[in-house]
């Protein structure tokens, strides 16, 4: 590692230009890199780092002086490691290089590292580089709070950016489902009641639409009034890829009730695209099909069929064994919890005389209702104190007729698309629900939302989007390394640099070797630390001006 100096005049002017470089070998020859420009920083840093890298064999000499003061540094391997990965990404790029993309970015990375406020962000940039990495000037939690609104206004372009970056701006297959996340307080400008999925009664919360190419990689999010319906979130996603991402033609999929015979007879109707659809339909659907014997419930018993319906709608049928297994398991579990109450119910009326046995018999079919039993069993009083339960043979099989039983429906033709490719096309929905696991759980923590303007909800949003698309590479790049991503970027956190104060020459930053594991992380991300690091000398503080 050394500083190159060069100089040139130019309209009668000097300027020198500065670069840190180092020497490696590949493939038995010599090769130079640039690990950072510095040509913009003050000379007394630059001197700095010249004399750090003079005595960079045996630091004691420096530890030595009474000139040189050494003390342990702010966490630089979580910060590094994400910044060059939001780089590969594009993320870096289309958030671009203002005062306003930078705190984008660090909020992104923010939620990485220690999901938490705006505030918490603040706090975190006291002792992790986020200023010397990102070359961030002095900010504050309002800083933050108002740079989620540049976030909102800035999404589409952010979008847009990526799409570019990462697959063109024409694709042919995405991938949309919809979730929602409830929201903390009253005053939310998105806030509704709706159905909810987080299991928070009582809470209000938005719908969020989520976009993603073939690959599960989010494309766009969305965001709907908690009340909105999930087919209402359709048609926009629709209008949205042919403004926007789409080419000639494109195909959706989505879950079961996304997409119902309004939206389809919408899609017929767009013009200048060609707009296909590829969804699985749901149980009574099934059993509409089976009646109008457009289908026979022996094709589920081959390995995949397939119908093409006089309409030209095709269906690819299955039936998964791993899933039918599981349902059958769970229904003879709910009928063993239901005779274990009949049990209790009769034994408490045996030795209460008094007790009434119609009150008995209501909560046990109270309770055969609530296991949705009622289909196939009945629960009688015999004996005028005794409850017994019986099972209809016939009506159990009419029950477990479709168990593990899938349904696919498509408008694609067969030399399109196979029955096969169909299929496996479905199965990447998957990745959307990955998606919303990962955002939603305590990793990156889009619940609960604490932000009340509609431009912070959404920016909030899609700041985790963003911090999504991060974490998804770095599981990829992991995935042979016996680590969670959030493991290891607790790791890499761990590792500090030494900050170098020099008396009347200013700041800089050593960075030590890794540990082992770090090593190994770094390696398998492709990136490489610095050895030195310049100092902005930046001290945030975590409050308000």
């Amino acid at each position: 590692m050394y500083l190159d100096f060069s100089t040139i005049k130019k309209g009668g002017k000097s300027y020198t230009r500065v670069l840190l470089r180092e020497s490696y070998r590949e493939d038995g020859k010599v090769k130079k890199r640039t690990v950072a420009n510095l040509s913009g920083y003050p000379d007394k840093d630059i001197q700095a780092i010249k004399l750090a890298l003079q005595y960079k064999n045996d630091l004691s000499l420096l530890g030595g002086s009474k000139d040189i003061n050494l003390s342990c540094g702010s966490s630089i391997g979580a910060v590094w490691l994400l910044h060059q990965v939001a780089g590969r990404l594009g993320i870096t790029q289309a958030l671009g290089n203002s005062q306003e993309g930078r705190l984008a970015l660090w909020q992104v990375m923010a939620r990485i590292i220690d999901q938490g406020s705006r505030l918490s962000a603040v706090r975190l940039a006291t002792t992790h580089s986020a200023c010397d990495v990102l070359g961030l000037d002095e900010f504050n939690e309002d800083t933050l709070y108002r740079n989620l609104d540049w976030i909102a206004e800035n999404q589409s372009a952010v979008e847009d950016a990526l799409q570019e970056k990462n697959v063109g701006r024409s694709s042919e297959l995405f991938l949309y489902d919809v979730t929602s996340s409830y929201l903390e307080g009253t005053e939310n400008e998105l806030a509704a009641f709706g159905c909810n999925r987080d299991g928070k009664k009582g809470k209000r919360q938005i719908v969020i639409g989520l976009l993603c190419n073939v690959n599960g990689d989010p494309v766009s999010v969305e965001f709907f009034n908690g009340n909105t319906k999930d087919t209402e979130t359709f048609i926009p996603q629709v209008e949205k890829v042919m403004r926007r991402f789409g080419g000639k033609s494109v195909t959706f999929v989505g879950d079961k009730g996304m997409i119902k015979g309004p939206q389809i007879e919408k899609l017929e109707k767009f013009e200048k695209i060609d707009v296909h659809y590829l969804i699985s339909i749901t149980k009574p659907q099934i059993e509409k099909l089976l009646k109008e014997n457009i289908i026979q419930i022996g094709l589920f018993d081959q390995n995949l069929a397939e119908i093409t319906a006089d309409d030209g709608v095709r269906y690819i049928l299955q039936r998964n064994p791993v899933r039918a297994e599981e349902m059958a398991k769970s229904r003879e579990d709910k009928h063993r919890v239901l005779s274990k109450m009949v049990e209790v119910q009769n034994q408490y009326l045996k030795e209460h005389q008094r007790a009434k046995p119609e009150v008995a018999l209501g909560k046990v079919t109270a309770k055969a209702s609530t296991l949705k039993l009622n289909g196939w069993t009945t629960v009688t009083l015999e004996d005028k104190r005794s409850i017994s339960v019986s099972v209809d043979k016939d009506a159990r099989s009419e029950a477990t007729k479709l168990d593990g039983c899938y349904v696919l429906k498509t408008d694609l033709l067969e030399e399109i698309a196979s029955k096969e490719t169909v299929r496996d096309r479905y199965k990447d929905l998957a990745k959307v629900e990955w998606a919303f696991s990962m955002s939603k759980t305590d990793f990156l923590e889009l619940r609960p939302i604490y932000v009340r303007l509609d431009s912070r909800i959404r920016a909030h949003v899609f700041v985790v989007m963003l911090a999504y698309k991060m974490i998804k590479e770095l599981s990829s790049l992991w995935r042979w390394i016996d680590v969670e991503v959030k493991e290891g970027i607790a790791e890499l956190s761990s590792l500090c640099a030494m900050e170098v104060s020099i008396k009347d020459g200013g700041i800089f930053n050593k960075i030590p070797k890794p540990r082992e594991l770090s090593l190994e992380l770094l390696k398998a991300a492709d990136v490489r630390l610095p050895t030195v690091l310049p100092s902005k000398g930046m001290k945030i503080t975590a409050g308000k001006n």
